[in-house]
């Protein structure tokens, strides 16, 4: 039955479009693999550039705000004012980091992941 070289032909040129799609699926792998740590290199530096502005942001706000309470209660009591609210911050988004910080970052990572 494969005696005759026409099928044996044949079977040579299905063998390698099979090794050409293989080959194929390798690289798009390969480009898909670079297209998702692409995405999320620029995710995580948007990230980071965004929360050094808004840490400057603060910042110069937190300045402000202690020059305007100054002259109201003392220059050592605003700072210690703003120390506190800083404080109470940091309390209220450790209380509220899966909803706030955690899911957020893994609904985006999935995202481009899954994509």
């Amino acid at each position: 039955m494969f005696s005759n070289d026409k099928n044996i032909e044949t079977i040579a040129q299905l063998v390698e479009a099979l090794k050409d799609y293989v080959e194929l699926q390798k690289d798009y792998l390969k480009l898909d693999v670079a297209e998702k740590a692409v995405r999320l290199l620029t995710a995580a530096s948007l990230f980071v550039v965004s929360f050094l502005f808004a840490l400057a942001i603060m910042l110069y706000v937190s300045f402000a705000a202690v020059y305007w309470m100054a002259p109201l209660t003392g220059t050592a009591e605003a700072f210690a004012i703003m120390g506190g609210a800083y404080a109470l911050l940091l309390i209220v988004i450790y209380l509220f980091r899966k909803p706030l910080i955690e899911r957020p970052l893994v609904r985006c990572f999935a995202n481009i992941l899954l994509s």
